[in-house]
């Protein structure tokens, strides 16, 4: 495939590596985004429809081959599918800072995510705090909350193996039966039922569950005849496709982007990068990911370069 000709406003960007967002990704992947949401699902830069084939991804890190002086040789996070090199506006590019290896920049997406949830949740200091959900999402989300003056922050899974990510995260880790309950707050990202049922009773009175977690058209059952309402209990929902509330008028997407970049400057990131495939493995890997047969947190893509 060409490249169409960059305009004088744009960038020829090679990829470096690029990283697969499970959740989301396996699920445009098995054809799983509801109908009513295929406008909002979107990626930046998809081609083709849902359910498909469409060309999606949204973890890309490359140099810019061409482009404005100031970002010419530079390494640029951005939003785009999978792919050997493309052309977009130079707007749509963020330099990665000194100091940020191009696998852990891909990761940029995912902080972008954790930040804006944080934005949402406000946790306070001191907050008990557990996060249900120990994937890619979940776990930037506890490396952040890591950084909070005496939150005490755990980190729950089923997979007992996800203890040694807790503790690189510098966080506690539990299964859920050993999950202990009266937190402030809880934020879940497992994207099933039984997780989100965890988080509504792991929490305090007048406690707070913040959902990442996206279902595509996967029901959900919750039992909400218990404590929910005479606990005063809340479920919040939180997305990356706009700036929360709670900065959205003093904070642009770009804004938030950059700070993500920023915060990946701690090599403690590292330990979610978990494989890595040359591009021309990736429709394997993405059927592999889809079964459950490749385990990992971040996949990363390779193109030749790094």
């Amino acid at each position: 495939m060409s490249l169409p000709e960059p305009g004088r406003d744009d960038v020829v960007v090679r990829t470096v590596r690029s990283g697969v967002s499970r959740g989301t990704e396996t699920l445009v992947f098995r054809g799983g985004v509801p109908p009513d949401q295929h406008a909002r699902m979107r990626a930046p830069f998809q081609e083709g429809d849902f359910p498909g084939p469409v060309k999606y991804g949204y973890l890309s890190v490359g140099a810019v081959e061409q482009g404005p002086p100031e970002l010419r040789g530079r390494t640029v996070f951005c939003l785009y599918p999978h792919q050997t090199a493309y052309v977009v506006p130079a707007g749509a590019v963020t330099v990665v800072p000194e100091g940020v290896p191009p696998a852990r920049a891909v990761l940029a997406g995912t902080v972008e995510t954790a930040v804006n949830a944080l934005w949402d949740a406000a946790p306070l200091v001191g907050d008990r705090v557990t996060v249900v959900g120990a994937g890619m999402v979940g776990c930037c989300v506890a490396r952040l909350l890591a950084g909070f003056p005496a939150v005490h922050v755990t980190l729950v899974d089923v997979d007992p193996g996800r203890a040694g990510v807790a503790a690189a995260l510098g966080v506690e880790f539990a299964l859920p039966a050993d999950a202990s309950d009266g937190r402030d707050l809880v934020v879940h990202t497992s994207a099933t039922s039984d997780g989100l049922q965890l988080s509504l009773d792991l929490l305090a009175p007048e406690g707070t569950v913040i959902d990442l977690s996206w279902y595509g058209d996967t029901e959900v059952r919750l039992s909400l005849g218990g404590a929910f309402h005479t606990e005063r209990l809340g479920i919040r929902s939180s997305q990356v496709g706009t700036v929360s509330p709670a900065r959205g008028g003093r904070r642009t997407p770009a804004d938030r982007l950059a700070l993500a970049l920023d915060l990946l400057r701690d090599p403690a990131y590292d330990t979610l990068l978990t494989g890595e495939s040359r591009f021309d493995e990736l429709p394997d890997v993405m059927a592999r990911l889809a079964a459950g047969t490749l385990p990992a947190l971040c996949h990363t893509i390779t193109y030749g370069e790094g």
